[in-house]
């Protein structure tokens, strides 16, 4: 007899770490579980609000469990981010996969509100209320589920309901792929967790990501190396450039040896794992123009939001960065590099993104890809790199032959 279940007999599961993936730490607050992708130890060295708002937007996380329930309901306590005189931005998404595959979306409206003034700097939070969002209709069979939380809003788990029992999902041996990068690799304007370019490329590669892409915040922090030196991962890739120049953060003089640091910090923990190195994508705006990149305050009385580098080309003759200067020496440094380790590989951003895609699918606020673009990125980083003969092909053979004390898929 086909079984039916009681849509009213809901199960409720404790949300706990083994039903998570993508998250570094878990914290518990008074309204539930805040999942986070940098350490409580790593916080406590930073007192930047961005890196704040940015490692606590949940990019990468999602739950993961195996069952037969066809119905299942989360409530979430979202952050939503709203921008003095910019429009407002929509809902973030909530991705269901069944057995790998998109099979829903929902958002939660209210929760709390952060809105922040850019031009005085300030912000200012609005407390809310939790919301639910419900996925019906599953198939009525045993299969792997995923919810991929909004990469763009800050998610505390209140509740996880199932019309039957869960389990977490078996270790299925894929790779896991962690990756460093900036507000591109966090999300910026995907229409979806599973649609930013690294889920797409994840997806592609088969390959378990742990997504540190962490918005405004790829500027080489030495806590960002050490959390990557002690996260389990059997591929690494680091995305260097963006961030640095738009915060006008360093010269010349300090972003070499703050490379090669970083890289040796990772190197400590993940000795012979193969390692890549990826340059800025194209970015017209700082191209030859140093930071400090700025909103552009006469769009956005308009109602648009778009930036604009305020350096001047001449500074980088005293050591002003330059998505072109760093494209220069992040190349000169792996060369370098790679003499003594064979396992370390770079990429050039504008593979990914170069002039022609700029011309055929421009950055809308001259800084951010849009959906398209995240979905051509995914591509082009899965050819060049998880295809023979890219970085990330020749794992097995790689990593054994290596003595790779990482899990390792031949042994």
């Amino acid at each position: 007899m086909h079984h039916q279940h009681d849509p009213h007999a809901w199960i409720t599961t404790s949300i706990t770490a083994n039903l998570l993936r993508g998250a570094l730490d878990l914290e518990q607050t008074e309204r539930g579980l805040l999942p986070h992708r940098l350490p409580a130890w790593a916080r406590a060295q930073c007192a930047d609000p961005q890196l704040a708002r940015a490692e606590s937007q949940p990019s990468g996380v999602r739950l993961a469990f195996r069952t037969r329930a066809t119905a299942v309901e989360l409530d979430t306590l979202p952050t939503k981010t709203a921008y003095v005189g910019a429009p407002a931005r929509p809902d973030g998404v909530y991705d269901l996969l069944v057995d790998g595959r998109l099979a829903g979306q929902a958002v939660v409206t209210g929760g709390d509100t952060l809105t922040i003034d850019i031009t005085t700097r300030t912000a200012e939070r609005r407390p809310g209320t939790a919301g639910t969002l419900r996925f019906s209709d599953l198939p009525d069979r045993a299969k792997d589920v995923e919810i991929w939380l909004p990469y763009n809003e800050t998610t505390e788990l209140v509740a996880l309901r199932t019309d039957a029992p869960i389990e977490p999902v078996p270790d299925r041996g894929r790779k896991v792929w962690l990756h460093h990068g900036s507000s591109i690799s966090h999300g910026s304007d995907a229409a979806s967790p599973t649609s930013t370019w690294p889920a797409l490329a994840a997806a592609l590669g088969d390959v378990e990501l742990i997504n540190l892409g962490l918005g405004g915040s790829a500027l080489l922090d030495p806590f960002t190396a050490r959390t990557m030196r002690d996260t389990p991962a059997d591929l690494i890739s680091v995305k260097i450039g963006i961030n640095v120049v738009n915060h006008d953060l360093m010269r010349l003089r300090a972003f070499t040896p703050a490379v090669h640091g970083f890289l040796d910090t990772i190197r400590d923990g993940h000795p012979r794992t193969p390692l890549l190195v990826v340059s800025p994508i194209l970015c017209p705006m700082v191209e030859d123009t140093p930071g400090p990149s700025t909103i552009d305050l006469t769009a956005l009385s308009t109602g648009q939001l778009r930036f604009r580098a305020t350096g001047d080309p001449a500074e980088r003759a005293s050591g002003k960065l330059t998505l072109g200067v760093i494209r220069d020496e992040l190349a000169r440094i792996v060369e370098q590099r790679a003499a003594d380790d064979p396992n370390l590989h770079y990429l050039d951003g504008r593979d990914l993104y170069g002039p022609a895609d700029a011309a055929a699918l421009p950055l809308p606020d001259q800084l951010h890809p849009d959906a398209a673009t995240h979905q051509h990125m995914a591509q082009r980083f899965a050819t060049l790199t998880f295809t023979t003969p890219g970085p990330f092909s020749h794992w097995p053979e790689l990593c054994c032959s290596a003595g790779s004390a990482v899990r390792c898929g031949c042994s």
